[in-house]
């Protein structure tokens, strides 16, 4: 029930406690976004980026180029709301400074970020509430439902893990900080799911980031998922406004490909990254028996 699963009609079945397992993977990729709902109890999944880079900045007269891996561990457990995650960025490029004759030439790596944290789904709109379709009116199944406009909504939170002389973070961040998301998700009828993320990161660290993240997703058959989104930056650090749009194919159940394109809308810097991505899970979840 997020990116790639979109909108699932599940058969309740007597004796049985369904819970946010779906039948397939449900990867945050494409996007940067966090859905609300985790990939359900007993589930491993891997989710993986490869991103091309570029960013030249008009006023420092300065650029990089490079490429970078993001990386995210989920694991469901406990609870079929509860999950755990680990997620990061190791990063490496060639930074060019042409303030200088001959130009500057300096090759970077490191990790970019690294958080680890748990994500808890305390709200769900659906939940004890019977939305079975009218056997008896087509119309009263296609007409809009005000009750879409609910949320589904999730609290993230953990610790950010930071290297010293990282060259990717504001001067002075090192060690352990914390960071707190919220998660919002509407599953529309129309095979449309819009997720909204705001974010606290890096919490009283020199580099204390609020960040925003929009993603509207569509389902345009069983195999193919088409995305949008916005993602607003602000910090004394680095701000900036991202957009972003691309694609997920799901080749079966468990396994699924995506790619994307991002850019923004001034030259301090200039964004310019494709992104290619694979998600794939192991599967051990078996749904709960009630005994009478």
């Amino acid at each position: 029930m997020n990116k790639t699963t979109l909108f699932l009609f599940l058969t309740i079945v007597p004796n049985l406690i369904l819970g946010q397992y779906t039948d397939v993977i449900n990867s945050n990729k494409p996007g940067e976004s966090f859905s609300a709902f985790s990939v359900g109890t007993n589930l491993l999944q891997i989710e993986t980026t490869t991103n091309f880079l570029k960013q030249e900045h008009k006023l420092l007269n300065n650029k990089f180029v490079g490429n970078s891996f993001d990386f995210s561990l989920r694991y469901g457990f406990f609870k079929e709301e509860l999950e755990f995650i680990g997620f990061g960025t190791y990063q490496t490029d060639i930074f060019y400074d042409y303030r200088y004759n001959p130009t500057n030439e300096i090759t970077r790596k490191n990790i970019k970020e690294f958080k680890i944290g748990f994500k808890y789904l305390i709200y769900d709109p659906h939940k004890n509430y019977d939305d079975s379709p009218n056997v008896y009116s087509y119309r009263a199944n296609q007409k809009f439902k005000w009750r879409s406009l609910i949320p589904a909504i999730a609290l993230m939170s953990g610790v950010n893990i930071d290297s010293k002389m990282n060259p990717y973070t504001a001067t002075g961040v090192n060690g352990i900080s914390p960071f707190a998301l919220l998660s919002t998700q509407n599953n529309f009828k129309n095979n449309t799911v819009l997720i909204a993320n705001i974010l606290f990161d890096r919490i009283g660290s020199n580099q204390n980031d609020f960040e925003y993240i929009i993603t509207l997703t569509k389902a345009l058959n069983t195999d193919w998922v088409i995305f949008l989104e916005t993602q607003g930056i602000k910090s004394d650090f680095y701000a900036d406004n991202l957009y972003s749009l691309g694609a997920a194919y799901l080749f079966n159940k468990n396994f699924q490909a995506d790619t994307s394109f991002t850019a923004n809308n001034k030259k301090t810097p200039k964004v310019d990254k494709i992104s290619f991505g694979l998600s794939y899970r192991f599967d051990f979840h078996k749904d709960k028996v009630i005994t009478k």
